[in-house]
């Protein structure tokens, strides 16, 4: 008889919250609301998405009801959100250079970034003037960008080509190893060369506290199911001074940079699981922190060859990527799922595949660590006894298929 399911994969999606369900479940029960809609029904949902605004905003520390200010675009997720980013800002030429210059991206984004970002480098391959090449932000061993090289790949001084990056995008934290990145290094070296940053805040947003004004970003993407929001509504902030292209036509909404009728009761439940975050955000990092340490700490007691990847810079507070030596991931895997643990050999977008650890293989981490390497995320709904239970079936599996 398998065990009892224990989630510990809420990097990938969190549960969500009971009292966001409620809201959802109050507002699909008030009837139909299309906020393009003149008539009253219309008037209210649009009325509805203007205070879902409002409760956002005060919590990623930014107005969103000026003329010509900071506003946020409306998506169907992160992956949405990082593609509009990465096709659509700094495409403007600067006077008598026609082509934008490239991307500058670190080697551990999000697949979304990196393959948005190829796909434009593609373009520019095969027809000069479109699309955007690629330039590589190493990272060092500890899973941390390298910001001293950052200033030299904006200017183009690092491939003698003189010619200025039109966009740096950079993940404000990893989504396998946690470790948090210096945005407000790497923002003020941008501002200084007036390139515009965006950041995929993705896995911060909802977890840690973060200010999209005060840290000076261009542009931010976050995504709801990461907070114990409902799944299929993200957003993309933009500063008031940035230009976005649109990758959909079709509709007037959103002042046409994302056309299509904004879904009111997953924008309410948005903002109601990010209002729920950032008013619980000190007792649930507490939360978190204690019990993924509790994991970490019992395991690598029990198991001295366990590597904590990132360990020696500032994590997220609920995410542990463990290179459990001498175990295959996939084999490890395959038996904590049979043991009643959830937990990813990696990106929730990739894990269905056997290639390794993009991320890991950046941070030039030895083959057996990244052979071996599973990430573990707690939430605020985690338990004392759920961890317990979960040191167990991770000793069990691992005593078993360590070689």
């Amino acid at each position: 008889m398998i065990a009892s399911m224990i989630y510990l994969d809420n990097n990938a999606t969190t549960a969500v919250d009971p009292r966001v369900a409620d809201v959802m479940a109050r507002e699909w029960s008030s009837g139909p609301s299309n906020p393009s809609s003149l008539h009253a029904l219309g008037r209210r949902g649009r009325a509805k998405i203007e205070n879902a605004m409002e409760i956002i905003g005060r919590a990623i520390g930014t107005r969103l009801d000026q003329p010509g200010g900071p506003r946020l675009i409306m998506t169907s997720g992160g992956t949405e959100a990082n593609n509009l980013a990465l096709s659509g800002i700094g495409l403007a030429a600067s006077a008598g250079d026609p082509a934008p210059g490239p991307i500058v991206i670190s080697r551990i984004e999000h697949s979304s970034v990196l393959a948005a970002a190829q796909a434009s480098q593609r373009r520019h391959q095969a027809f000069p003037g479109n699309g955007r090449p690629i330039r590589w932000l190493d990272v060092n061993q500890d899973g941390e960008v390298r910001v001293d090289q950052l200033a030299d790949l904006i200017s183009g001084v690092s491939d003698g080509s003189g010619k200025t990056a039109s966009l740096v995008s950079i993940m404000s934290a990893n989504n396998e190893t946690g470790v948090i990145q210096p945005i407000d290094r790497i923002a003020s070296i941008c501002r200084a060369a007036g390139v515009p940053l965006h950041v995929d805040a993705t896995q911060s947003i909802g977890k840690v506290p973060f200010d999209v004004e005060a840290l000076g970003l261009s542009a931010v993407t976050f995504t709801a199911h990461k907070f114990h929001g409902p799944a299929g509504i993200g957003a993309l902030w933009i500063a008031g001074d940035i230009n976005v292209q649109p990758m959909l036509f079709g509709g007037e909404q959103q002042l046409e940079t994302r056309p299509g009728t904004e879904p009111v009761v997953l924008f309410v439940g948005m903002a109601e699981a990010l209002k729920l975050a950032f008013d619980e955000c000190d007792s649930s990092t507490g939360h978190m922190r204690k019990l993924r340490d509790h994991l970490e700490s019992q395991l690598c007691k029990s198991f001295p060859e366990i590597v904590i990847q990132g360990q020696t810079k500032p994590r997220l507070p609920g995410t542990s990527c463990l290179s459990l030596v001498g175990s295959d991931r996939q084999t490890m895997l395959m038996s904590l799922d049979m043991a009643g643990v959830a937990c990813s050999s990696g990106s929730a977008c990739s894990s269905g595949s056997s290639p390794p650890s993009h991320v890991l293989t950046a941070m030039s981490r030895p083959e057996p660590e990244i052979r071996s390497a599973l990430r573990f995320g707690v939430s605020k709904f985690s338990t004392n006894e759920e961890i317990s239970s979960s040191i167990e079936r991770i000793s069990l599996s691992h005593k078993r298929l360590r070689q």
